[in-house]
């Protein structure tokens, strides 16, 4: 501070002039603003009152260069504000305008009064809504070096301002840029499966009976109700007819690649695909005949028949005590999900060739026959399930990770909801066993996903929740504060905060869920759900629910990878732009004091 110094001793040897604030500067108070008047006064004009931004946008303005503004009421009591041009002072800040800039520059006042925070602080009185009183800020000593000083020391810090404003701009673009990306990376737009129902028949195409009357001599084989092996699916005996030797019911042309399905007595489940050598044959008027449209696999449909909800179908809709039946064209009114001919392709591939679809996804087959067939079956009904609702929503533990592979195989991204991935931490530990860098409350989890400092404060010998690390902390307090923390180490969480752990690592990264939790709208959904309107709190029941998109572990790594780096780059407190934004604004910091504070030596 030598060329301060020097400045000093020319232009004001007998030391720095002090005078009150009222002696240079006419303090008064804005207008009397609300909520109402702004509303019915929309524009550009910028409304300046107690807080650090905009009360809203006015039409009307009531200050014009008069820059300095001062917090008179509430919790920002005592804030110092810069605001250029024109806008609308309200009636809880305090205007500042220079009686004479030869006297004093604005600028070198603004940056006396942000540096004198804690003697306003002082003038201030706190019983109550904190207020500052007009008198005594009047009071407050301010020093009047010489314009010269005056303005090095103003290009000075606005240098640094400057440096502060120009990171802040890039990390505000950056930030943009990282919701940007996190949002295209996490919302697989295109390529999640969307359901989509249709009949069965919508998707079918006209069947036709044979005309006995113009037929010759020729044979055909015979698919009577007792033709279908119930086991095995397929057709095995069948009688040789000709149209003297025809019954009644042998009436149904089928072709390669038809379904049929018993309905008489549906619920012994006859069903069989038509192969090649029954092509242009017949069956019983007993059959529904489904001949499949460009819509549908008809190996898929194959497979529909087999499900369970399908047999409730018939079940619910069949007539009759003695000798039920469903008529086709009930059997045709069945909803089916309609998934694109790529998925059912998939799920024909894996339902035809369990076992060795099994083993390409590591999916453990039991050795015992009947076991394997319970699990072929469960398999089947959770795909199936899945086709029809779109999201996976078990928690069941048994083949859960073996069937989000299979689900992934098959459909590629799909939607989950989180309690069917991950569960609340339940192990509880003594805060006497904690220290402050491994327990975790509210308060020491940081505003904008910024992760969390040393906890403050550590209540005594409390029972708190066991965390992991790769567990994720989430603030349960006022969820727009968007507290979350992916954890680095174990410890213990207060009650205020949620322990969301994985529960199927195999195919969900700890860190792909973070991103997850960490995105705007778990924090929208969080708040939608939120109780109490002052303190908000999270449901946690409803939190569970959330639902998000979980492609291949593969594809998870790959969007990790890319959101790590922007998280380091725009929200790392010891990484990135935060951290340069950090030291610039300490140095800021200090060049001020340091300029500021050594006037006082002139006093």
């Amino acid at each position: 501070m030598t060329y301060i110094a020097d400045l000093i001793k020319e232009h004001c040897p007998n030391g720095v002039e002090w005078r009150e604030l009222a002696e240079v500067c006419v303090v008064k108070t804005g207008q009397q603003i609300n909520k109402t008047f702004i509303q019915n006064n929309l524009g550009r004009y910028p409304v300046v009152n107690s807080g650090k931004e905009p009360l809203g946008f006015v039409n009307v303005y009531n200050t014009e260069d008069d820059p300095i503004g001062i917090t008179t009421r509430g919790a920002g009591v005592g804030y110092v504000s810069w605001n250029e041009g024109k806008y609308f002072r309200g009636n809880l800040n305090y205007s500042s305008k220079i009686k004479d800039s030869n006297v004093i520059l604005p600028k070198f006042l603004y940056y006396f009064l942000k540096n004198s925070s804690k003697s306003i602080e002082n003038l201030c009185t706190f019983e109550g809504i904190p207020a500052l009183n007009k008198s005594n800020l009047e009071m407050l000593k301010i020093p009047i070096p010489p314009l010269e000083i005056q303005e090095e020391i103003v290009q000075i810090l606005d240098k640094f301002t400057e440096y502060v404003t120009e990171l802040t701009a890039e990390l505000t673009d950056r930030q943009k840029q990282y919701t940007f990306y996190r949002d295209k990376l996490l919302s697989f737009e295109d390529e999640v499966y969307q359901v989509e129902w249709k009949t069965l028949g919508e998707v079918a195409l006209p069947t036709e009976n044979i005309s006995w009357k113009s037929q010759g001599e020729q044979q055909f084989s015979y698919i009577d109700l007792s033709s279908v092996d119930r086991n095995s699916k397929k057709i095995t005996e069948t009688t040789e007819i000709t149209k003297l030797t025809a019954p009644s019911r042998a009436q149904r042309v089928v072709k390669e690649n038809d379904i049929i399905f018993g309905t008489t007595r549906p619920t012994l489940r006859r069903y069989a695909r038509i192969p090649l050598e029954f092509d242009n044959q017949i069956c019983s008027t007993g059959f529904y005949v489904f001949r499949a449209s460009d819509e549908v696999l008809p190996k898929y449909i194959y497979h529909i028949f087999a499900s369970s909800d399908f047999n409730n179908f018939v079940e619910e809709n069949q007539s009759g005590a003695s000798y039920p039946a469903i008529s086709n064209s009930l059997v045709e009114q069945y909803k089916l999900p309609v998934p694109s001919k790529n998925i059912q392709s998939r799920i024909v591939q894996v339902l035809d060739n369990f076992d060795m679809v099994c083993n390409d996804l590591n999916i453990g087959l039991p050795k015992e026959i009947e076991l394997r067939q319970k699990q072929y079956e469960y398999f089947r009904e959770k795909l199936l399930t899945f086709t029809a609702e779109g999201v996976y929503t078990d928690s069941t533990v048994q083949y859960r990770q073996d069937l989000i592979r299979l689900l992934n195989w098959v459909f590629g991204p799909i939607l989950v909801e989180l309690g069917a991935v991950a569960r609340y931490g339940n192990q509880k530990i003594s805060t006497g066993d904690l220290s402050p860098k491994s327990y975790i409350g509210v308060d020491n989890l940081l505003q904008n996903r910024a992760g969390k400092l040393d906890a403050t404060y550590l209540p005594e010998n409390v029972k708190v929740i066991i965390y992991e690390e790769g567990n994720i902390l989430i603030g349960n307090i006022r969820p727009y504060l968007k507290k979350i923390w992916f954890a680095t180490n174990s410890g213990g969480a207060s009650p205020d905060v949620l322990v969301v752990q994985n529960e199927v690592k195999d195919c969900l990264a700890n860190r792909y869920l973070y991103h997850i939790l960490a995105n705007d709208r778990f924090f929208e959904f969080d708040m939608q759900n939120a109780k109490g309107s002052k303190m908000p709190r999270g449901d946690k029941g409803a939190v569970l629910h959330y639902q998000f998109i979980l492609p291949t572990f593969s594809d998870q790594s790959r969007i990790v990878a890319i959101l790590d780096k922007f998280d380091q780059l725009t929200t790392s407190i010891s990484q990135g732009l935060p951290k340069e934004i950090e030291l610039r604004q300490k140095q800021y910091e200090y060049f001020r004091d340091t300029l500021l504070n050594f006037l006082n030596k002139y006093e």
